[in-house]
């Protein structure tokens, strides 16, 4: 772990870019901007005029997790799909910063957190000469539902391990257990799509979903095939999303994690619940400051 790991970090300038949403089809563009220490991730609808349009990321501010993740505030206004995003901010250690979008929803872009990774090295990081709150696991938390399964558990590093198994013989049964920092999102996690399947999409456009879905932002399937002319990034792609799926809910937390999550056929609605778990027990984790034992090892 670098010395500036121990302090927080915000962009180092703004960096603009635009996209359609994945589920409400709008053209969205996004502005992301530096924002002081303690401040935390804060999107702010600009379209939005008549009542709050600050949504603040926490745990408490997700209102609904149907095929991703969306948040709200006290006026119900909504930012939707910010899990690819808060995903990147993760893995780049971005604690602060402000999220301007004059749209609903979170741009799908190519269906990764790829694309955001590279906005946000365009944008740069600048140290903050605050120290870094990390949230580290000290007894178990199980969350159930069915055959389906989310936990957080005690580690000395933060690792994601993912199940999933699929009747499609295009995806199939998949796991992947990784030890996530910056390097490892980069290069295991960060191109890998959003997928959905043909029989679905009639259905979820009726609710109001997938309408901005496409071959360019997720791996489509029909039946045991995989319609994508260009095919997959990764034999496991799939499981490898779930995995980044993942991290960026868990971030909702507004600190990283030290310990191991694990999700078994898990999606957006266990990842939080087990968030919330996690913090109805306060025995079951601290807040450590590695700056400050650094100096007391000192």
């Amino acid at each position: 772990m670098s010395v500036s790991a121990h302090y927080q970090h915000t962009v180092a300038g703004p960096v603009i870019f635009a996209g359609i949403g994945l589920h409400t089809g709008e053209h969205v563009r996004v502005a992301v901007r530096p924002a002081a220490a303690d401040a935390g991730v804060l999107f702010v609808r600009t379209d939005v005029t008549d009542r709050d349009n600050r949504v603040p990321v926490t745990a408490d501010a997700v209102c609904q997790t149907q095929l991703g993740t969306v948040i709200n505030n006290a006026a119900d206004v909504r930012v939707s799909t910010i899990e690819h995003l808060m995903a990147a901010l993760a893995a780049l250690s971005i604690d602060n910063c402000v999220v301007e979008l004059d749209g609903p929803e979170v741009p799908i872009m190519d269906g990764s957190s790829e694309p955001f990774v590279q906005i946000l090295d365009r944008a740069g990081r600048r140290r903050q000469d605050v120290h870094r709150r990390y949230i580290e696991i000290l007894a178990p938390i199980v969350v159930e539902e069915g055959d389906k399964l989310a936990s957080l558990t005690p580690s000395d590093r933060f690792e994601v391990a993912f199940e999933i198994d699929f009747t499609s013989q295009a995806i199939g049964h998949q796991r992947v257990d990784l030890v996530i920092d910056e390097d490892s999102f980069r290069e295991e996690l960060s191109n890998c799509r959003t997928f959905g399947f043909v029989r679905d999409v009639e259905a979820l456009r009726a609710i109001g979903l997938a309408r901005g879905g496409s071959m360019d932002n997720a791996v489509v399937i029909d039946g045991d095939r995989i319609l994508n002319p260009e095919g997959l990034r990764r034999p496991d792609e799939f499981v490898r999303h779930k995995a980044l799926d993942a991290i960026g809910d868990l971030y909702v937390l507004g600190s990283p994690i030290i310990g191991r999550f694990e999700g078994v056929l898990a999606g957006h609605g266990l990842n939080n619940a087990v968030v919330r778990a996690l913090l109805a027990n306060p025995r079951a984790w601290r807040v450590r400051t590695l700056a400050m034992e650094l100096a007391q090892a000192g």
